[in-house]
C-alpha cells in the first residue's frame, strides 16, 4: 500500500502532479508553430515524401451550393459496420433513409474481393427494399482509411486501421474494388461520382447548411481534418486547372509520429503508444482521441492509487486492467454539477472502486478534466493553425465525432481556446455536422452531378 509522498493535501497532491497535462499558452504557440511547418512540408512537392502530415489532395473543388437536387446513394465504410443511404434533395427539404450493415469479423480480415462482393450484395438489397433497383443512380463513398486520391473517384488504400486486414487492397484504387463488385453482380446500374474521408463529408454536409464552412473535423474514435486550401498552394495537383479552391485531407493525426510532440508528451502518452497496435504511429491522435482518452485516464488513476492519492491505496482488478475505464466515462463524470459525484460514483462502483470517498472523486474528476481539456486545447490549436493559415475574414468550422458531440465541456474549451489563438480579425464558428459521412457523401455526388450538367 503506498503512502502519500508529502504532507501536501490529497487533492494538492493529485494537482500538482496532474500539471504534466497543462499546456503552456508558449508551449501552445510552438505546437501552432511546429504544425504549421509539417502543413507546408505535406503540400510541397519536394517534401510531401518525407513529409509526416500528408495533405493529400481530394480533388474536391467544388463545395455545395445548396441548388443540388435529385435522388442519391450514399455508401459509408468506416468501421465495423457500413451504412448505404438514399437521399433525397429538395427546394427545401432534405430527405433522409439509411441502414446499418454488419461486417463479418471473417469478412474485416479476409479477401478484398469479399469486402466488396459483401458491399454490394449490400447495396443490391437496400435498392430493392426502396424500390430503385432498376433505376440509374449516382453515389458517392466515404471511406474513412488513409487514401491517397489520383481523381475525384480514384483513391489508392494506404494501410488499412481499425481492425480491418482484407487482403489485396493496401496499394489498389478502392472505388475500383466497389466499381468491379458491381459489374460482377450485373444487375445495378450505379456511377460512383466521388469518393471521401468522413472529414471531408463534415465539411460538405456543413457546407450545405452554411456557405462559410470552410474547415471539417473528426473528434471520435480518431482525429482528422481537412480544410479548403488555394489550389496554387498545392504543388502536388495535377488536375483540371481554373478552379481557384481545393479541399486538402491533413491525415493530422500523424502530427507529431517523427518526436515533434515529445515536448508536451507524458509518461501516460508513451504508455498508451507502446501498447497500442500501431506504435509510434498517429501520435497527435492518441493525445486526442476516443479511443485512448479513457485509458490516458486510467493509467494516471492507477499511478496515483499507488503513491497512495487516491482510494487510500487500495486499487481494483478492473481498474488494473487495460481498456477498461471507457472514454464516454470521462463524459459522465464531468457532466455532473460541481460538488455532485452521482455519476463517478456510479463509474467507480463499476470499476469495484466502491470505497471511494467523495474526495476520491474530486480527485477522478480532476484527473478527467486535465486530459480531456489538454485534448480540446491541442485540437484547438489545430483549428488555429488552419484559420491563421487561411486567413479569411469568416469562417465555420464543421465537426463531428463521438467525444465533441458527448463531451459536455468540449465546445466551450475550444470556443474560448481557439479565439485567443486565432490572428485578429478571424471570425469563425463551430457547427456540428449532422452524419457527415453518410450526407457528405450523397453531396459529393450531387455536386458532381451538378458539374456535369453545368448547373454551375
Amino acid at each position: 500500500m503506498g503512502m502519500a509522498v508529502n504532507n501536501l493535501p490529497q487533492m494538492a497532491q493529485i494537482r500538482e502532479e496532474c500539471e504534466v497535462f497543462h499546456l503552456t499558452d508558449k508551449q501552445i504557440r510552438e505546437i501552432m508553430s511546429r504544425l504549421h511547418n509539417d502543413l507546408l512540408k505535406g503540400l510541397g512537392k519536394d517534401s510531401h515524401a518525407t513529409s509526416i502530415v500528408k495533405c493529400w489532395i481530394t480533388y474536391i473543388q467544388d463545395l455545395p451550393n445548396g441548388k443540388e437536387r435529385g435522388k442519391f446513394l450514399a455508401l459509408d465504410l468506416g468501421g465495423t459496420n457500413f451504412r448505404v443511404l438514399i437521399i433525397n434533395l429538395g427546394e427545401n427539404h432534405f430527405d433522409m433513409q439509411s441502414k446499418i450493415y454488419a461486417i463479418p469479423s471473417h469478412i474485416m480480415t479476409g479477401t478484398g474481393v469479399a469486402l466488396f462482393d459483401h458491399i454490394a450484395e449490400c447495396l443490391a438489397n437496400f435498392m430493392k427494399e426502396h424500390n430503385v433497383y432498376e433505376e440509374r443512380l449516382a453515389l458517392g463513398f466515404t471511406f474513412s482509411f488513409p487514401l491517397k486520391q489520383l481523381g475525384l473517384t480514384k483513391g489508392i488504400l494506404q494501410r488499412w486501421t481499425k481492425g480491418f486486414s482484407c487482403s489485396g487492397v493496401v496499394g489498389e484504387d478502392v472505388v475500383q474494388g466497389l466499381k468491379d463488385a458491381i459489374a460482377r453482380r450485373g444487375d445495378l446500374s450505379l456511377s460512383v461520382m466521388g469518393i471521401l474521408n468522413d472529414a471531408s463529408g463534415a465539411l460538405m454536409s456543413c457546407a450545405h447548411k452554411d456557405p462559410y464552412c470552410r474547415i471539417g473535423i473528426i473528434i471520435g474514435t480518431g482525429s482528422n481534418a481537412c480544410y479548403v486550401e488555394k489550389t496554387e498552394n498545392c504543388e502536388l495537383f495535377d488536375g483540371e486547372p481554373g478552379k481557384p479552391d481545393l479541399l486538402i485531407n491533413t491525415e493530422w493525426g500523424a502530427f507529431g509520429d517523427d518526436g515533434t510532440l515529445d515536448f508536451v508528451r507524458t509518461e501516460f502518452d508513451r504508455d498508451v503508444d507502446v501498447n497500442s497496435i500501431n506504435p509510434g504511429k498517429q501520435i497527435q491522435e492518441k493525445m486526442i482521441s476516443g479511443m485512448y482518452m479513457g485509458e490516458l485516464v486510467r493509467l494516471a488513476l492507477v499511478k496515483f492509487t499507488r503513491m497512495g492519492l487516491l482510494f487510500g491505496g487500495q486499487g481494483s482488478d478492473i481498474l488494473f486492467e487495460r481498456g477498461s475505464f471507457y472514454t464516454k466515462y470521462v463524459s459522465e463524470i464531468e457532466s455532473d454539477k460541481l460538488g455532485d459525484y452521482t455519476s463517478c460514483m456510479e463509474v467507480l462502483e463499476e470499476l469495484g472502486l466502491s470505497h471511494a470517498t467523495e474526495a476520491d472523486m474530486a480527485g477522478v474528476r480532476h484527473v478527467c478534466e486535465s486530459v480531456s481539456r489538454r485534448a480540446a486545447h491541442l485540437v484547438s490549436a489545430g483549428i488555429a493553425t488552419l484559420l491563421n493559415k487561411m486567413k479569411e475574414p469568416r469562417v465555420t468550422v464543421g465537426i463531428d465525432g463521438s467525444v465533441y458531440r458527448f463531451h459536455p465541456h468540449f465546445h466551450t474549451l475550444m470556443c474560448d481556446k481557439i479565439a485567443q489563438l486565432v490572428s485578429p480579425g478571424i471570425h469563425f464558428d463551430l457547427m456540428l455536422s449532422e452524419d457527415g459521412s453518410g450526407r457528405g457523401a450523397a453531396l459529393v455526388a450531387a455536386v458532381a452531378c451538378r458539374q456535369s450538367l453545368g448547373v454551375a
